[in-house]
């Protein structure tokens, strides 16, 4: 993408930013902050839009998940670009969590890396509700169009800010917002356990991953992409088949309506 289009692109979210911020009469935004690409361009897209003085950051490490290396990074992140900076290890809290589920078990990894992103989702909301503050999502295009978020944890948000730009494209924004070579560089991940990569639990690189949504956003069924884009059949069926079974996620709970 040339550069005066991302640049286009940046101009577009900052306004849509001041105006979410504007209407709601909020006081700022609050973001989690992880050390990855996605929270770090965010980021500076509501300090280049508010003003650093009204981006607060919620760094929310656990020890068992949390690699040093991510925690530096998302200190690093914050001190760039945001003017209040909260950081809360919520291991404890998780471990309370752990006693007094019925039937926790240690080797549930989905319920468990959900659980992690939704007490993250109510620290976040926690500090939002207190200081008058709209929470910003930190979900890109590629993971609202897979479903690839935890439902009312990371996808616990008031809105999105880049929720319009594919994983490329936040790549190509974060160069041009200053954001650390290495962050924009690193692999995503969740952080909702040890070892988790987004590109590892997907099965393809987000590269072939954008081109194949946006081949299917432009009607194109799984087979005739796969043959445009010289990918394997099972490949564009796969990231087909993660967009329609996640539905769910990005629609409000369906009401039975009632004459």
């Amino acid at each position: 993408m040339l550069v005066v289009e991302m640049n286009a692109k940046i101009d577009a979210i900052c306004a849509f930013i001041k105006q979410k911020v504007e209407k709601a009469g909020a006081d700022g935004v609050a973001l989690g902050v992880s050390g990855g690409l996605d929270s770090a361009v965010t980021a500076a897209l509501c300090a280049k839009a508010l003003g650093k003085e009204n981006v607060y950051a919620m760094i929310m490490p656990e020890r068992e998940t949390t690699p040093a290396e991510a925690l530096k990074d998302a200190r690093e992140t914050a001190q760039m670009f945001c003017g209040k900076i909260r950081e809360a290890d919520f291991t404890e809290i998780y471990k309370a969590y752990a006693e007094r589920v019925p039937d926790y078990a240690e080797g549930a990894k989905i319920p468990n890396g959900n659980l992690r992103a939704r007490i993250r989702m109510c620290m976040l909301y926690y500090y939002a509700n207190k200081c008058g503050l709209l929470v910003a999502g930190t979900g890109d295009k590629s993971e609202i169009a897979l479903g690839y978020f935890t439902k009312y944890g990371d996808g616990g948000c008031d809105f999105l800010p880049i929720g319009g730009l594919y994983k490329t494209e936040v790549r190509e924004a974060a160069k041009l917002l200053g954001v650390p070579q290495r962050i924009v560089e690193k692999k995503s991940s969740p952080g909702l356990w040890v070892g988790q990569t987004a590109e590892g639990e997907i099965g393809v690189d987000y590269v072939v991953t954008d081109q194949l949504l946006r081949a299917f956003a432009s009607g194109m069924k799984p087979e005739d992409a796969a043959l445009k884009l010289k990918v394997k059949p099972d490949v564009a069926k796969r990231i087909k088949s993660m967009a329609e079974s996640s539905a769910h996620k990005r629609t409000m709970p369906e009401i039975c309506e009632l004459k």
